[in-house]
């Protein structure tokens, strides 16, 4: 077997299924957290959902205070913040903590879409007395919080957003069509497709090229494309196929030409009462990556390659927790014998 030639990272959603509770959940993505570290990935990213009793996580920066706690290595982020219902101070301010507390070990992810049903967007907006900021005006004005670059002429000129880390979180954008990958490449920054939202890897062809054809270089930086992959490990490759037949996508299309992914089929019935609009719910199979350690691995290295994704992002839907991190376990595993298999038949450098 080859050399994995990409980071492998875990994105956590704290899901609860029908008989655990809030803590129990919390509880799990923790476990899985410390787990991920002890078996060498890259970054542990949990999300941001509103109004969920499936998806639980509902304020991203107070969990990943509590993870950076419980870990000493592993990066820990968000993925994502939905910047859209917030002010990038408030934002900047509460990652700069997390900066300062974890030097060097915090990502802030931003996600484009609500994170969650209308009534929560409402709820989370209501103070918005002219509506919400436009987000790339938003993302823009993150950026410069978080390192200081308000130019002259700034409404907020002066403003600081404390404390100061010594190394600012890293800043990445999710996504899930061609917009955000064009969205990513104008800023400059990091681009994660998030293919377990979206099931259609014709659109994850079309991000990341879209991505990598906008890029702005001119900030110095280098495109970074980042893929966030529904994956599902077991010990056969049987085992992982039944496990993989049970995870559905329901997308959401309103009147508006809106779309959008939720948990479920009660999830998507209940967007669409509270969006006051005509609606379409789709149910479909999730193209999900799955087998036994070498299967998946072998089918992730291709999707890599493909793509030339620096990173992925394994994200795993068993509702039974002990499995899902068998899952991980194996993915792990299989990722660093690879790894180091590689290395130990990688050419001598030795003096001549």
């Amino acid at each position: 077997m080859r050399n994995p030639a990409f980071k492998l990272s875990i994105l956590d959603q704290s899901p609860a299924n029908d008989s655990e509770t809030s803590t129990e959940a919390f509880q799990h993505t923790t476990e899985l957290a410390r787990k991920a570290e002890e078996w060498g990935y890259n970054r542990f990213w949990v999300a941001e959902h509103h109004g969920s009793n499936r998806v639980i996580g509902s304020s991203p920066e107070v969990l990943i205070a509590h993870l950076l706690a419980k870990t000493t290595r592993i990066r820990v982020g968000s993925g994502g913040v939905m910047l859209q219902h917030y002010s990038p101070y408030k934002v900047a301010e509460n990652f700069n903590v997390l900066a300062s507390l974890a030097p060097g070990r915090v990502d802030l992810g931003i996600g484009r879409g609500p994170g969650g049903l209308p009534q929560s967007t409402k709820a989370l907006q209501w103070d918005a007395v002219d509506g919400p900021m436009p987000l790339a005006e938003k993302v823009s004005e993150l950026q410069r919080f978080l390192h200081n670059k308000l130019e002259k002429g700034h409404p907020f000129h002066g403003l600081r957003a404390s404390p100061l880390p010594t190394q600012p979180p890293d800043l990445f954008m999710l996504g899930t069509n061609a917009s955000s990958g064009e969205f990513a490449a104008e800023l400059g920054m990091p681009y994660v497709f998030a293919l377990f939202l979206h099931n259609d890897e014709d659109v994850m062809h079309q991000a990341i090229e879209a991505y990598r054809n906008r890029f702005d270089c001119s900030t110095g930086a280098s495109p970074q494309a980042m893929l966030a992959l529904p994956v599902i490990v077991a010990d056969t490759d049987e085992e992982a196929a039944r496990y993989a037949s049970e995870v559905k996508v329901v997308r959401i299309k309103l009147e508006s030409g809106r779309t959008l992914t939720v948990g479920n089929l009660e999830a998507g019935e209940e967007f669409g009462r509270q969006s006051g609009e005509q609606y379409k719910i789709e149910v479909s199979d999730a193209n999900v990556i799955h087998g036994s350690p070498e299967t998946a691995l072998n089918k992730l290295m291709e999707v890599q390659r493909v793509y030339d994704a620096q990173e992925i992002f394994a994200v795993t839907a068993i509702d039974s927790f002990q499995k899902r991190l068998r899952s991980y376990e194996l993915l792990g595993d299989i990722y660093q014998k690879a790894a180091a298999r590689a290395s130990s038949q990688a050419p001598s450098k030795g003096l001549n």
